[in-house]
């Protein structure tokens, strides 16, 4: 793909629904990568497809009911408690 496949005017247009200010030098820069990367694009158009389908399995484990900690011991460790609960730095 040649470095004119996006002109400074459709950079130029970006640039202005973006709300950004480029200076010319900026444009021809981006004209430039945008060109590389519409390239590379075309370069992935290349790869063959897969005609296979993937091998999925089930990788999570079943649910099993348990019974949870009492109040207590789930706030034994808690390095402060109030009412019950467990408690934090107040968030400003």
């Amino acid at each position: 793909m040649s470095d004119d496949a996006v002109s400074p005017e459709e950079v130029r247009h970006v640039a202005e629904l973006a709300r950004v200010d480029l200076e010319d030098d900026e444009v021809d820069q981006f004209a430039r990568q945008f060109a590389d990367i519409l390239e590379y694009f075309e370069t992935l158009d290349e790869v063959p497809e897969v005609d296979r389908e993937a091998d999925l399995a089930n990788v999570m484990r079943p649910d099993e009911e348990r019974d949870s900690l009492d109040t207590e011991e789930a706030l034994r460790n808690a390095p402060e408690t109030e009412d019950g609960y467990f408690k934090g730095p107040n968030v400003s």
